[in-house]
């Protein structure tokens, strides 16, 4: 079990009606794509042609400081505000699914960016998923 897994086996309330496989999916993928978004943005300020990457850099930095956020919210259920919840979720799909484009548009040259657009389409996906189980 993950460590994620863990904590929401471990937390001493109900939380609700939040399907917990989903929101565990959520938090995970979440901290995922942070990573995988922050190495990009890495890999891509060591490319030769780093000028031409600017906009997938802004979109990797953008896109995991939103889903670090979104995960660490994920993982808070004193206190439960399920119209932040949401708010912070979309918000979350939308950073994943222009990342996720961005990176898409250079993976054919650029390993990295393959890679992280895969994880940006997961997230996003995650959140979509955790969304439409809060409705």
């Amino acid at each position: 079990m993950t460590v994620a897994g863990q904590m929401l086996e471990t937390y001493p309330k109900d939380l609700g009606g939040v399907d917990r496989q989903k929101l565990q999916e959520c938090i995970e993928a979440c901290f995922e794509c942070a990573q995988a978004c922050t190495a990009c943005a890495d890999a891509c300020l060591s490319e030769d042609m780093v000028a031409e990457l600017t906009k997938c850099i802004r979109s990797n930095l953008d896109c995991a400081d939103v889903c670090d956020t979104t995960g660490r919210v994920l993982s808070r259920h004193t206190g439960y505000d399920a119209n932040l919840t949401r708010s912070v979720l979309e918000a979350c799909a939308a950073a994943c699914k222009a990342c996720g484009d961005t990176c898409a548009e250079h993976a054919e040259m650029h390993e990295h960016c393959r890679v992280c657009a895969e994880s940006c389409r997961r997230c996003e996906a995650a959140c979509r998923d955790l969304i439409s189980s809060l409705d």
